[in-house]
C-alpha cells in the first residue's frame, strides 16, 4: 500500500510452498483477506518471493499471465521480490544453505536475472522495483584469505552482469529495477562498513575497468548504472545485531550516492546478561527456547569495553555462555515487530523505531517490507494465526510512521 514514507508490503517468504502452484494457492486464499483488512479502497503491494523452481514454473504455460490477470483483478500489484533463498525454506534444514548457491555461481546469477524478467513484467509503470539478494556468500566456507578474495571477485563480477541485464532492460521497457545486496551477520558483506568498502573498492573499480573494454562505457557511465541498479538492502534486524548507527549509516550512504533499494522492517533477539549467575541462566534458558534447528540465528556478544564477539549459531552461544565480560547478546531471529518485551528478553524493536524516524523525515528508499519468517519455529507464547499476524505488524509500521 502506498503511504507518504514508501510503498509498505510484506514478503511472502513466509509461505511455505517452493513450487509456483503452491505458492499461487496460498496467495490466493490469504492476499484477499489482508487486502480488505488493511487496504480495503486502495491497491496493495506484495514482496514476492519466488524460489529457483517457482522462477521456472512462472514462465511456463499461461502461469505469468494469470498471475498479472489475478493481481489486476484483486488490486495487487508488486513492486519488490526476495530472491536471497534459491530453494527450499521451510520444513528442512536451512541453516548456511541460505546461502547456496552463493554468487560465485553461474545458478544465482541466472535465477536473479530470471526473477528480474518477471518483474519487469509485473511492477506498475512509473514505479521502480527491486530485488534483496545474499550477501555475494557466507565467510565461514572461504576460510583461506586468498580464496575469499578470488570468490569477491567472481561474485561482484557476476553482480555487473546482473546490473547490465538491468540496464538493457531499463532502455527496452522503461523498467527501472535495482539489485538491493542485503548484509547479513557472517556473509561476504555483514555491515554497513564493509558494504560500502565492497562498493566504493570493489564493485565500482571492476565496473569501470570491465565496462570501459567490453562495453565502451566511460568511467562516469559506468559509475552512473552501477548506482542506479545495484544498492542496498537496509535490513534492520541485521544491522540491529550488530549495533550499527543507523544514522550514520545512512547519512554516509547518500554523500557517497549509494542507494537504499528497500528497508525491510524485522526485529532481532536482545537481551542483557546479569552478572548473578542465577539471574543469568534464567535469560539463557529463555534464549534457549529460540535455538531451532531450521535456520541460521547468529549471536553478536557485545563485552563491557564495547567489543564485540561473533558466534556462528545460537547454539555456539549458549555453549560458550559463561564469559562475564558480556553484558549484551543480539541474536539473528526474525521475531514479530510488534512485540519489544518477552519478559526477561527483549527485540530489538528500538532500531526499527529509529530507521522508520529516519526514513519519515528524509526518505531514502521508496520500498518498506517486513520481513518476519519464523512464524513456523516461534516459541509458542509467540505464535498466532499468520494472516492475523500479518495484519499486526503493517499495522505497526502504519501507525508507527503516523506518530
Amino acid at each position: 500500500m502506498k503511504l507518504n514514507s514508501g510503498h509498505l508490503t510484506f514478503c511472502t517468504n513466509i509461505y511455505a510452498g517452493e513450487s509456483w502452484s503452491a505458492h499461487f494457492a496460498v496467495l490466493k486464499d490469504s492476499f484477499p483477506k489482508l487486502k480488505t483488512a488493511l487496504s480495503p479502497n486502495e491497491a496493495m503491494g506484495i514482496g514476492l518471493r519466488l524460489s529457483n523452481l517457482a522462477s521456472i514454473e512462472l514462465f511456463e504455460a499461461a502461469h505469468l499471465t494469470e498471475f498479472k490477470q489475478w493481481l489486476d483483478a484483486e488490486g495487487g500489484y508488486v513492486f519488490t521480490m526476495n530472491g536471497f533463498p534459491y530453494g527450499g525454506f521451510h520444513h528442512s534444514r536451512v541453516k548456511d544453505q541460505v546461502h547456496a548457491p552463493d554468487w560465485t555461481t553461474t545458478e544465482r546469477l541466472d535465477y536473479t536475472i530470471r526473477l528480474a524478467e518477471i518483474l519487469a513484467q509485473l511492477v506498475p509503470d512509473h514505479m521502480d522495483a527491486g530485488i534483496s539478494t545474499s550477501p555475494l556468500s557466507y565467510k565461514p566456507w572461504f576460510e583461506d584469505a586468498a580464496d575469499r578474495k578470488a570468490a569477491t571477485v567472481k561474485a561482484t563480477t557476476h553482480v555487473l552482469a546482473v546490473a547490465e541485464a538491468l540496464h538493457k532492460i531499463y532502455l527496452n521497457s522503461g523498467k527501472l529495477i535495482h539489485l538491493d545486496i542485503e548484509p547479513e551477520p557472517d556473509g561476504f558483506l555483514e555491515s554497513g562498513p564493509e558494504f560500502i568498502d565492497w562498493y566504493e573498492n570493489e564493485l565500482l573499480p571492476l565496473g569501470k575497468t570491465t565496462w570501459a573494454a567490453d562495453l565502451g562505457f566511460t568511467a562516469e557511465k559506468a559509475e552512473e548504472i552501477i548506482k542506479t541498479h545495484i544498492n542496498l538492502c537496509y535490513d534492520v534486524c541485521h544491522f540491529a545485531i550488530g549495533y550499527e548507527p543507523h544514522a550514520a549509516i545512512v547519512q554516509e550512504l547518500q554523500e557517497k550516492g549509494i542507494k537504499v533499494g528497500k528497508i525491510q522492517i524485522s526485529a532481532a533477539l536482545k537481551a542483557k546478561l546479569p552478572e548473578t549467575r542465577a539471574d543469568r541462566k534464567a535469560v539463557l534458558d529463555a534464549l534457549a527456547g529460540f535455538d531451532e534447528p531450521v535456520y541460521l540465528h547468529q549471536v553478536i556478544a557485545q563485552q563491557k569495553d564495547g567489543a564485540l564477539i561473533r558466534y556462528p549459531d545460537l547454539s555456539n552461544a549458549l555453549a560458550d555462555a559463561e564469559r562475564p565480560d558480556v553484558q549484551e547478546w543480539r541474536a539473528h531471529f526474525h521475531v514479530p515487530i510488534f512485540v519489544e518485551d518477552m519478559g526477561l528478553i527483549q527485540s530489538t524493536q528500538s532500531d526499527i523505531r529509529t530507521v522508520l524516524e529516519l526514513q519519515k523525515n528524509n526518505p531514502f528508499t521508496n520500498h518498506l517490507e517486513v520481513e518476519t519468517y519464523t512464524w513456523e519455529v516461534l516459541p509458542a507464547q509467540l505464535k498466532a494465526p499468520l494472516n492475523e499476524s500479518i495484519i499486526r505488524e503493517l499495522d505497526w509500521v502504519k501507525n508507527t510512521l503516523a506518530q
